[in-house]
C-alpha cells in the first residue's frame, strides 16, 4: 500500500505584531522517499527584532529528531523563517535564487548572520522545481520576490504548505499578489501558512 505524504505543523515560536501575538509555524512534510522541512524558525534573540518580543520554541529544544530530516527548504529567508538554518548543516537547503540575491543585497532584509550561518549550504533553484515525487517548488511572489511554496500534489486536489504566500486568512479569501493568485488557480484542498495554527481552506461556494 502507497504510504501518503502527511504535513505537520510544529509551532516554534510567537511575536509582537501590531499589538497581538503571532504564531510561528514549520512545517513537516513525510513523504516516501525523505523526510522536508519547510522553513526552520529561530532559535535565539536578536536585536533587529527585539520590537517583536520572540518566544521562542526553537526545534533543537523540542522533542523533535533533528537528523531525521533529509531536506530544508526556506519558502523565503526572513528572520523567522531561516533562524534555524544552522541546524542543519550536513543537508542541502532549497530557495529561490532570487531570494538569496536579496538576502545577501537588500539592507534591513533579514538577519544575514543567520541566513549564512557556518556550514549553511544552499541548493538554488530557478523557477519551478521538482523536489520529489508528488512535491514541487512553484514561485509565489508577493510577500517577497524570491518567496516559494510547496506544492504537494499525489492525485486529487493539491495540498500547500505555503510559507507567507499570505500572512492571515483574509489574504486568500481575496487575493491580490501574485503568489495568493496563483493559489487560488491551483484550486487546493488546502493552505498550510506560517502564522497561522489552522490550514486555510477555500470556502464552499453557495449553490
Amino acid at each position: 500500500m502507497k504510504k501518503e505524504i502527511t504535513v505537520t505543523p510544529i509551532h516554534v515560536a510567537d511575536l509582537l505584531a501590531e499589538g497581538e501575538r503571532m504564531p510561528v509555524y514549520v512545517h513537516l512534510i513525510d513523504h516516501p522517499d525523505a523526510r522536508v522541512l519547510v522553513d526552520t524558525g529561530m532559535t535565539e534573540l536578536h536585536p533587529a527584532v527585539a520590537d517583536m518580543d520572540p518566544q521562542l520554541n526553537p526545534l533543537n529544544e523540542q522533542d523533535f529528531d533533528l537528523a531525521s530530516i533529509d531536506i530544508v527548504v526556506n519558502t523565503h529567508l526572513h528572520f523567522d523563517h531561516c533562524g534555524g538554518n544552522h541546524l542543519f548543516t550536513s543537508k542541502p537547503i532549497y530557495v529561490q535564487r532570487r531570494e538569496l540575491d536579496d538576502a545577501h543585497s537588500k539592507d534591513d532584509y533579514t538577519i544575514r548572520t543567520w541566513v549564512d550561518a557556518p556550514g549553511v549550504r544552499y541548493a538554488t533553484v530557478e523557477g519551478e522545481f521538482e523536489l520529489l515525487p508528488g512535491l514541487r517548488l512553484v514561485p509565489a511572489s508577493g510577500h517577497s520576490d524570491g518567496m516559494q511554496m510547496v506544492v504537494i500534489k499525489t492525485g486529487g486536489r493539491p495540498i500547500i504548505v505555503g510559507g507567507d504566500v499570505a500572512v492571515w486568512f483574509g489574504e486568500l479569501d481575496e487575493p491580490h499578489t501574485e503568489g495568493q493568485l496563483l493559489v487560488r488557480a491551483l484550486d487546493p484542498e488546502l493552505v498550510w501558512l506560517t502564522h497561522e495554527r489552522e490550514p486555510w481552506r477555500p470556502r464552499q461556494e453557495e449553490t
